[in-house]
């Protein structure tokens, strides 16, 4: 696609946000909204494929990083005049729980039987917390975790990232697969976000398509103590909302911020849910139950690696060892960006969102590849067309940072990357964004051994925490790639990410951190998303999904040979 064309998109959809902005505000002096612009356009009614296996629906792109809209997303209004004053009195109570179950010990919060961790007593809460949203509904599970850490970050820039939606996915766009503001009731005082109340609704994931997603709506309450210390709580407004299913509710949730010297924060997190989780799958059960999944020291360890991330991107002193083909801190920050973009895309594809229905192909078990059909279309950051997403998730019998390693060295890449044709991979750039080795963004090259072909240029970033490690990578085309490499602007690269999310299985004692050597099994989720046609109105054949039905299940099998033998 041309350059100029790229930019016509970009400015379309620039304009588009704007009159959805003014829309909005137009709507609340006038009282009803703007019917003819709604703030998410409504879903096209999907349209039956030629795939000959039913009904196989084709959901529409909705530019931006939103390939399509949930239900709850889109039907939710804001709150109404006459629910503002109890959102508010709620919330002030919920403030009030959040810094009692950040602090009290003993009898609330119990020593696990392993002594690493602590489990909430619900007898002792319901004690302690008599007030707040009502009993908990029958067939749901309490989920409740407390967990504490130093992040390399200052509090007033995490309180604004708590508190800005769009910085807030983005921090922790592993385990939010889609947020929106939907009403700020107060902006706060004195030009900060103390006394800040929003009404938010969020989408919650694990990234695989085993684990259905957990919707929630609720206020966002921010507020400094006299103390110093800074207090973020979300708690549920389910009960304001007369939604048929409701299978997650958030109870006081949230965070403690203090100061620390030279720039850091202690934060204390915790996340305090109820949720029917019969929807996920056998391999994933124990993951959820251990709370690595959903709980604090999934968010924390989020976190304190995109601190370290942020930190990272911010330096000025760029390491000898890293420069590559990137000569400048302009090129740096540009590549950066573009690879946090990648990995933005590549977590809102892969979960069982309510956004997106997977169909599954194969027969039954755990190792079935799900695929969906999605369009692109005026969309600066894809390349146009049908875009053809499949998944698989399964367990291997062998530590996640023996996974990791494997799946993001180089030199293995031709062990199980089928597209790289057998062709020498070497890296071009490399930049390190933390503390651990494995914790970098590349470019990679790709010199093909048939002399007729071109090379190809693949970014790749592969980040690693305590409770989970991904691999996520894009062909990218050589021009942009430059232009990028010269500090130009990321948004005009067309990528569609496809890789790894490597979590632990939950199995072992010391909740399956990943750095330790020999603990449990591993959870791998692959994803490919491959343009099956750059006509977005295009029919899909059936020999394009068994082809990348194919592909998922030579690199399954290549994956599993190749860890296998490493572990005998």
């Amino acid at each position: 696609m041309s350059f100029d064309e790229h930019h016509l998109r970009l400015e379309n959809a620039r304009l588009r946000e704007e009159i959805d902005r003014i829309s909005a505000i137009a709507a609340k002096y006038v009282g009803k909204p703007v019917v003819n612009y709604p703030l998410i356009p409504p879903q096209v009614p999907t349209r039956p494929l030629d795939l000959g296996v039913g009904n196989f629906g084709a959901q529409p792109g909705l530019g931006g990083e939103m390939f399509g809209a949930s239900d709850l997303l889109r039907s939710i209004n804001g709150p109404t005049e006459a629910d503002k004053p109890m959102i508010i009195e709620l919330a002030v109570a919920a403030m009030e729980e959040l810094f009692r179950m950040a602090q009290m010990g003993e009898p609330l919060w119990l020593p696990s039987l392993d002594g690493t961790t602590t489990e909430l007593s619900e007898d002792e809460y319901i004690r302690s917390f008599p007030r707040g949203i009502g009993p908990k509904p029958a067939g749901f599970k309490c989920e409740a975790s407390r967990e504490t850490a130093v992040v390399i970050m200052n509090h007033i820039s995490l309180v604004e990232i708590l508190m800005d939606v769009n910085q807030w996915s983005t921090v922790f766009s592993g385990i939010v697969s889609r947020a929106m503001t939907l009403e700020v009731l107060s902006t706060g005082v004195a030009g900060n976000y103390n006394g800040a109340f929003q009404v938010m609704t969020a989408e919650f994931q694990v990234p695989s398509p085993l684990v259905p997603t957990r919707e929630s709506y609720f206020v966002r309450y921010c507020k400094q103590h006299a103390d110093g210390t800074w207090a973020v709580v979300d708690v549920s407004l389910d009960n304001l909302r007369p939604s048929p299913v409701v299978r997650c509710r958030r109870r006081p949730s949230g965070c403690l911020i203090q100061e620390m010297p030279n720039g850091y924060s202690k934060v204390t997190w915790v996340e305090h849910v109820e949720v029917d989780d019969r929807g996920v799958h056998n391999i994933y059960k124990q993951l959820v139950n251990s709370g690595l999944a959903f709980g604090a020291k999934r968010w924390v360890a989020t976190l304190d690696r995109q601190c370290e991330r942020l930190a990272s991107a911010m330096a000025t002193n760029i390491p000898t060892g890293e420069v590559g083909v990137i000569t400048s801190q302009e090129g740096r920050k540009s590549m950066l960006k573009l690879a946090e973009r990648m990995v933005i895309s590549f977590c809102a594809g892969v979960s069982a969102s309510t956004a997106h229905t997977w169909t599954t192909l194969s027969g039954s078990g755990a190792d079935d590849v799900r695929v969906m059909t999605r369009k692109s279309v005026d969309d600066p950051g894809r390349p146009p067309g049908i875009v053809l997403s499949a998944a698989t998730s399964f367990w291997l019998p062998v530590p996640p940072k023996r996974v990791f390693d494997f799946l993001r060295d180089e030199n293995s890449r031709s062990e199980w990357d089928i597209l790289s044709n057998g062709g020498v991979v070497q890296e071009m750039a490399h930049i390190a964004n933390g503390q651990d080795t494995g914790n970098c963004v590349s470019l990679l090259r790709v010199n093909s051994a048939n002399s007729s072909q071109s090379n190809m240029l693949i970014l790749q970033e592969s980040c690693t925490d305590s409770t989970a490690s991904f691999v996520i990578y894009a062909p990218v085309d050589v021009v942009a790639m430059n232009m990028v490499l010269n500090g130009g602007d990321p948004d005009y690269v067309a990528l569609l990410p496809s890789g790894f999310a490597i979590l632990p299985d939950g199995t072992t004692a010391h909740g399956g951190v990943i750095g330790e050597v020999g603990s449990g099994g591993s959870l791998l989720t692959v994803a490919f998303q491959i343009l099956v046609d750059s006509v977005p109105t295009a029919k899909l054949s059936l020999g394009s999904v068994a082809t990348v039905n194919n592909l998922i299940a030579c690199t399954v099998d290549r994956i599993k040979a190749a860890v296998s033998c490493e572990n005998a």
